[in-house]
């Protein structure tokens, strides 16, 4: 018994020590420098659309806010295609974008086509990178812009490099200035709420026989502290009438620490205008089993669509009210946990149920539980 009293006594005495150390800190660094966690009143991430569904599937609702992503990949494999829809998604919710063109390369025209208000979207095309990467502490700290995409870290020249002469060595300048922008802006992206997505190039390890020889650029900091990682692929040229008219991408989360991580999302990009939306509903349709595909035709309740994939979706895009059908039907079989078959989504399947208040939903879930 007198056992039992002293460590009730020193339970008190702890919980009275702790709760002075708490304000203490509070007093000293403000509220919500510590907290339990439970208690935390933030700690559910918050996503917006990426434009593509799969993807969204993949990352377990879409870009998280707050946070960092690193989008890389080879050359036209669809890195600013993918930041543009992401873009326009965030200015249809209302939101401020920024794009830091570093590589001088953004077209207004392609951008616009794929539904970027590019009156409104803020631009900078910085001389150096410690300039690139102060706008965009800048930019963040102000709390008012909800996207930042920076094209692309191997575009952000060190000004000891950018001063020095041609052919001079500059060795690890770049991961320098990278490691340490990082440690500066990373901590006010997660009060701010703002996403930056940083593009990357590819690049090959000299001397590799075993493995895979890739790497990105900017040194290992990036990848430390970005919360997502995509690698995104072109595996396969569209072609109609023997003309060119965009790619497949694959995109792999090679890193996600806000959801299940290694998922990968299949969809087309079709050139001078992005993402194809009904492409991405068409497969997603014949994975849930909305749409069945016999031989080269595809049907939907018994009736054909078209005959081949391309068919199928110039139907769908003429047919607003059966597209819209088909989206919704495929919400609801996402969000029931339907059996998929295709590698795109079958890792996903098991995390497509109902999901609780405090985990990361489907855009337009509720709309679709709705019927809407």
């Amino acid at each position: 018994m007198a056992v039992h009293s002293n460590s009730s006594a020193d339970a008190q005495s702890r919980d009275k020590a702790l709760g002075l150390v708490l304000n203490q800190i509070e007093r000293n660094f403000g509220k919500g420098s510590i907290m339990r966690l439970g208690d935390a009143s933030r700690m559910r991430v918050e996503t917006f659309p990426t434009g593509a569904l799969p993807l969204d599937l993949a990352l377990g609702g879409g870009y998280p806010k707050g946070r960092v992503v690193e989008i890389y990949g080879p050359e036209s494999s669809g890195k600013t295609t993918l930041t543009l829809h992401a873009i326009a998604q965030v200015q249809q919710q209302g939101g401020v974008a920024a794009f830091v063109d570093a590589e001088h390369a953004l077209d207004p025209v392609y951008a616009a086509a794929l539904g970027v208000d590019v009156e409104n979207l803020l631009i900078s095309q910085p001389d150096t990178g410690e300039m690139a990467l102060e706008i965009v502490d800048q930019l963040v700290r102000s709390g008012a812009v909800a996207l930042i995409v920076v094209d692309s870290v191997a575009a952000l020249t060190p000004r000891s490099e950018i001063e020095g002469e041609m052919g001079e060595v500059s060795v690890g300048s770049q991961a320098r200035l990278m490691s340490q922008a990082m440690r500066k802006i990373t901590g006010n992206i997660g009060k701010s709420g703002c996403t930056v997505i940083f593009l990357n190039q590819l690049r090959l390890k000299i001397g590799v026989v075993y493995g895979n020889p890739e790497t990105t650029t900017g040194g290992n900091a990036l990848k430390f502290y970005a919360s997502v990682r995509l690698d995104i692929r072109r595996i396969q040229t569209l072609k109609r009438s023997g003309k060119e008219y965009g790619i497949r991408a694959k995109v792999k989360v090679a890193k996600n620490k806000v959801a299940p991580p290694f998922r990968v999302a299949e969809f087309d990009i079709e050139f001078g205008r992005g993402i194809s939306a009904v492409g991405c509903l068409l497969d997603l349709a014949e994975e849930t089993g909305v749409v069945v595909r016999k031989g080269g035709w595809y049907s939907y309740g018994g009736d054909n669509l078209g005959q081949g994939r391309d068919n199928t979706v110039r139907c769908l895009e003429q047919d607003e009210t059966l597209r819209q059908t088909i989206d919704n039907l495929v919400r609801q079989k996402l969000s029931e946990g339907s059996a998929v078959m295709a590698n795109s989504v079958r890792p996903i399947a098991g995390a497509a149920k109902p999901l609780p208040e405090d985990t990361v939903s489907l855009p337009g879930q509720a709309a679709a539980a709705d019927g809407g």
